[in-house]
């Protein structure tokens, strides 16, 4: 069995996964490859692809929030792909893949097996939907786009979609929740779709003890009496990743415990005015690329913080609950899937900066901390771990090649 996985890039979220993916395949024996678009050797339709969106955006703040997948790499010659049992795709987007170019990507005959990491497969082209619920029908009347119709961008788009995918297409998504939303959708309905999270590294990601944590605040120069609360985004200004209610839920908390202490902690790229406006010590880290360091920090905090407004399966939250630590975010995508409320951290109402506020006051007076990050580290080692991950992969594997026999 020789899986090839394509995705666009080798970073970001999705990206993460995937070679993730690929290191719990091949420490189960699976032979496995991954290839990005840089390896297929096509750089530039990335700017063909964003260049032919600009005429029909709404504004800006949309450009990257919508794919109309018009460009891409015929990569059915590559040698990768001729050797490939199966073709395993993940987040191919950006001119990695044309909508063309996954047809024909099914026109060769092999098992073809989707990953959703967000829910472009089912739109018309937008990642997040938001509360639109148009990839129901046919897309079309658009709120992504400067001039919306029946007829639209993303009804075209979706007219595309339907003429290319094979419906021997096997979907699998990161979480329950993308899985229900695919299957409402008009371009899946009728496709098997199941739910297989992503996998960690539960030898890398593990847990602080007290004493690791003080001294690793101490060699920051933090005072490691004082909570300490994280924030990660890759971009912390995308609108998506809710820090207006982040800000929020802090100004509450300080409103309504003006004596408590707290450091925030933030990781990613972050403006200094942005980060001005909390209302307790910011300490940001910028971008953290190396793993090992990453744990410390994951292992080291006493609360991971998510106030995202659309998300899927977040690699974050994942990171943090493998380092036992607890989660205080919004009930966004599968979110309340990783952190059961009370019992790894606390769900809020999304958009509820007083419930988060809530949520962050009840985690961090915890008398009991050591039983939520138990349970935190439990729930990782029980759904999210290599081996139990590889295990669910290979058997779609092995089941998309019996039905091709």
């Amino acid at each position: 069995m020789k899986v090839l996985l394509l995705n666009t890039y080798l970073h970001g979220g999705a990206a993460t996964a995937c070679l993730r993916l690929e290191n719990a395949l091949r420490s189960e024996g699976v032979s496995v490859r991954v290839m990005d678009a840089e390896m297929a050797g096509n750089r530039w339709p990335f700017y063909a692809e964003r260049l032919s969106f600009l005429p029909f955006e709404r504004d800006k703040s949309v450009r990257f929030s919508f794919s109309p997948a018009n460009f891409g790499k015929n990569i059915t010659k590559h040698p990768w792909v001729q050797e490939a049992d199966i073709l395993h795709l993940h987040w191919v987007n950006q001119g990695f893949l044309s909508v063309e170019g996954i047809r024909e990507l099914s026109m060769l005959g092999k098992p073809v097996v989707w990953t959703l990491h967000d829910m472009w497969t089912f739109t018309g082209g937008c990642h997040y939907s938001g509360t639109c619920t148009h990839f129901q029908g046919a897309c079309g009347n658009c709120p992504y786009l400067t001039r919306p119709s029946a007829g639209d961008l993303s009804h075209r788009i979706w007219a595309r979609k339907k003429e290319a995918y094979s419906p021997t297409l096997r979907i699998v998504t990161c979480s329950e929740w993308l899985a229900e939303t695919a299957k409402k959708s008009s371009l899946l309905k009728d496709m098997q779709v199941s739910s297989i999270p992503n996998p960690i590294d539960t030898q890398l990601y593990q847990p602080f003890y007290n004493d690791e944590r003080r001294n690793f605040w101490r060699s920051k120069n933090l005072n490691p009496d004082i909570p300490k609360l994280l924030f990660v985004a890759m971009n912390v200004d995308e609108e998506r990743k809710g820090f207006r209610y982040f800000q929020e839920s802090l100004q509450i908390l300080k409103a309504q415990y003006p004596d408590f202490q707290l450091d925030i902690v933030v990781m990613g790229k972050a403006q200094q005015e942005t980060l001005s406006t909390l209302p307790y010590p910011v300490h940001a880290l910028g971008l953290i690329r190396e793993q090992a360091e990453l744990t410390r920090i994951y292992g080291a905090a006493d609360v991971f913080v998510i106030p995202s407004l659309e998300d899927n399966l977040p690699n974050t939250v994942m990171e943090a609950l493998a380092c036992g630590t607890p989660v205080a975010g919004f009930a966004t995508g599968g979110i309340p899937e990783m952190a059961a409320h009370l019992e790894q951290g606390y769900i809020a109402p999304q958009r509820d900066s007083q419930a988060l506020a809530d949520g962050i006051y009840w985690i961090l007076q915890r008398a009991d901390m050591s039983v939520l990050r138990r349970q935190a580290r439990e729930k990782v080692e029980a759904l999210y771990a290599n081996a139990v991950v590889a295990a669910k992969y290979k058997a779609v594997y092995e089941d998309v090649l019996n039905r091709r026999d």
